[in-house]
C-alpha cells in the first residue's frame, strides 16, 4: 500500500494554516509540522530576530532549504509560512512531493484576524496597523495569489469544515 503523500497548507499569514493543520493532523493520524517552528529551531532564534539580523533574502533561502529537507518519513501535514510558495521553486516542489491546499481568505478577513495578533511578531508586516496594514495585505495578497492558485486544491476558508479538509487529504 502506498504511503500517503504529505499535505502542505499554504496561504497568507493569518489564514489558519497552523490551526487547521493541527486539527487535520489529529483527525487523520498524521504528524503535524509547522515550517516556521522548524526554521526557528534551526536558526536558534525567533523568525523576527532572524529576519532583522540576516534580512529577507537569507530567511527565504533558509526557508526553502528547510522545506526541502523536512523529514517526511511519516505521513505529514505541513503548515508553511505565508511566503513559502512564492519563492524559488517551492510551490512546484510541494506540488511534486505531495498535495497543496490553499486556505483562501479575502484581504479584509485577513486584516481583521491579523489585527488581533501580535503584529510585531510578523516581520513581513513591518509593524503596520489600521488602514496601512489593510493596504499592505491587499498588495501582498495580489502579488502572492498567482503562486497560491497553483495549489492542488483551493478552499474558501470562510466556509471550511474539517471534514472538507479530511476529504482533500486522501
Amino acid at each position: 500500500m502506498n504511503k500517503p503523500k504529505p499535505i502542505f497548507l499554504i496561504g497568507f499569514m493569518g489564514s489558519g494554516k497552523t490551526t487547521w493543520g493541527r486539527k487535520l493532523a489529529l483527525k487523520t493520524g498524521r504528524v503535524f509540522i509547522d515550517l516556521d517552528e522548524e526554521i526557528a529551531n534551526e536558526a536558534g532564534m525567533p523568525i523576527p530576530a532572524y529576519f532583522s539580523q540576516h534580512g529577507e533574502t537569507a530567511f527565504r533561502t533558509l526557508e526553502s532549504r528547510m522545506l526541502k529537507n523536512l523529514s517526511l518519513d511519516q505521513p505529514a501535514i505541513v503548515a508553511t509560512g505565508g511566503g513559502t510558495p512564492c519563492y524559488f521553486d517551492n510551490i512546484d516542489w510541494m506540488n511534486k512531493t505531495g498535495k497543496t491546499i490553499y486556505l483562501c481568505l479575502p484581504a479584509k478577513a485577513l486584516w481583521s484576524r491579523l489585527m488581533q495578533t501580535d503584529i510585531a511578531s510578523r516581520p513581513a508586516l513591518g509593524g503596520l496597523t489600521g488602514k496601512a496594514l489593510l493596504d499592505d495585505i491587499t498588495a501582498k495578497l495580489a502579488e502572492r495569489t498567482p503562486h497560491y492558485q497553483q495549489a492542488t486544491h483551493i478552499v474558501d476558508q470562510l466556509s471550511l469544515r474539517l471534514d472538507d479538509l479530511v476529504s482533500l487529504s486522501k
